[in-house]
């Protein structure tokens, strides 16, 4: 609407003629299904013309205001609150009715205080009912106004947004592909996203790149083995991410190891090789057999050595045990004796001074010798390592790429910057999931044809349009 008063091109084009914003408003959310189609056609069009590369997309997520204000969105805890003080004010009403008598002039009258009540009881009733709701809906809150959307934490503070996710190519910065939804963080949505751009481009491999806040082992993982290739930001100072996969013997020939087909990609990476589509990439797999069983050492100033000879701190005492844990040692581990990301803790029990367990990983690396006569530690449960029995397992290794990494920065955030404030879309003015990525996308279909434009020119585009 703003564009009709400030775009020539555009002022000569309508014949001076500036819709209502109700009617720009109808046409986005009657035609919410159309307008996605026609998003993914534009798509279809860029992709004959080669202005996408595919070589790299960024992966983002920006919070959108919905059209449900703070005082409507509620909680268990807000709906407490909120009954906890209906029931004071109650009470303070029917003190004031005990003293009515000895009242002044100005002190509300019987009528007024029960006009009052009745009003705050009927309050209670409604936000009793949304309380009940919550409870057996599981749902954290409720939303009046959008139900669909959310409250969420943004710089302003918490307000009722949809969170929306952008694939942009790195070549051209148009958008590939995009998703809407109500979740409050970005973690686990980088398949999602990664699996709605890969369609529209119509391949089968895809690389990307995003920041921290889709750090997910899961949906990382999930990636690799369907044929997506993350470049996500380590949320702690380390080199590598490793994932411990089961190994699954299988005879892999060289059409298997040249196929992008997510169920030969999960068959070779099982077996301990790399396809061919992972090749000059930061993944890498590796085939890791059952070191020496080793022991953590508790010293007589009281430290522990872990098996790789780092000194763990004492963190707790818990019942008879003193628990004792590295962070920073565990997460820049070559040699693991746990299978996940995190740090493990290790607990003596009284008279107990080593704690054996069992090591995977480089084997050249020099370990602390296990004593031959050391008995069995019954307190040793949190190094119980039973899905070890195997002799060989698989090591999902992915390397940091900061050069990646640090691209995505220039990337995914100029398509929303230019939206929200060029096309002044701060905020969304449908209500409803279905609705609101309707009106998203009638915006990024405006941004990518605007830059559509800038790379081939007004001319080639609509040739390419009607013919």
């Amino acid at each position: 609407m703003t564009e009709c008063t400030r775009n020539i091109e555009l002022f000569y084009l309508l014949g001076k003629l500036t819709p209502d914003f109700r009617t720009i408003s109808d046409f986005r959310k009657d035609n919410a299904k159309a307008l996605k189609k026609v998003f993914s056609a534009f798509v279809k069009l860029c992709l004959k013309l080669n202005l996408y590369q595919k070589e790299l997309l960024a992966i983002d997520g920006s919070k959108f205001r919905a059209v449900n204000s703070k005082d409507n969105t509620y909680n268990a805890e807000i709906l407490e609150k909120k009954l906890k003080r209906i029931d004071e004010h109650i009470a303070e009403y029917l003190s004031q009715m005990d003293k009515n008598d000895e009242a002044e002039p100005d002190v509300p009258s019987p009528e007024q205080i029960k006009a009052a009540i009745l009003e705050l009881t009927q309050r209670k009733e409604k936000y009793q009912e949304y309380l009940k709701e919550l409870f057996e809906s599981g749902e954290t809150q409720i939303l009046t106004t959008d139900p669909e959307a959310h409250r969420m934490h943004t710089k302003d503070g918490f307000n009722c947004c949809y969170n929306v996710q952008t694939a942009v190519d790195k070549g051209s910065h148009l958008i590939a592909g995009y998703e809407v939804t109500n979740k409050n963080n970005d973690q686990g949505l980088l398949k999602e996203v990664a699996d709605i751009a890969r369609q529209e481009l119509e391949v089968e491999t895809l690389e990307v790149t995003a920041d921290k806040g889709y750090e997910s082992r899961h949906d990382i993982e999930s990636c690799v083995m369907n044929g997506i290739i993350p470049n996500v930001a380590f949320k702690y100072d380390k080199n590598e991410r490793l994932y411990n996969i089961k190994y699954e013997e299988a005879e892999i020939t060289e059409e298997i190891r040249n196929s992008t087909k997510p169920e030969d990609i999960q068959k070779c990476i099982k077996a301990g090789v790399l396809p061919k589509c992972y090749e000059n990439t930061a993944i890498e797999v590796e085939l890791q057999g059952q070191t020496v069983l080793s022991c953590f050492t508790l010293n007589e100033d009281g430290t522990v050595t872990c098996p790789m000879g780092k000194i763990l701190s004492k963190t707790k005492k818990k019942g008879l045990n003193t628990i004792y844990v590295n962070k920073d040692a565990c997460r820049q581990c070559p040699n693991r004796c746990t299978d996940s990301g995190k740090y493990k803790t290790v607990s003596f029990g009284p008279g107990t001074k080593y704690v054996p367990v069992r090591m995977y990983g480089n084997t050249k690396q020099k370990l602390n010798p296990i004593p031959a006569d050391i008995p069995i530690n019954p307190f040793n449960h949190t190094l119980d390592r039973k899905d070890y029995a195997a002799s060989i397992k698989v090591v999902l290794r992915l390397k940091k790429d900061i050069h990646k990494m640090k691209e995505r920065m220039c990337l995914s955030e100029h398509p929303f910057g230019t939206v929200k404030w060029y096309h002044g879309a701060h905020y969304l003015l449908c209500k409803g999931k279905e609705k609101a990525t309707a009106e998203i996308g009638l915006s990024f279909l405006a941004y990518n044809m605007k830059r559509a434009i800038n790379l081939i020119g007004t001319k080639k585009l609509i040739e390419a349009m009607q013919g």
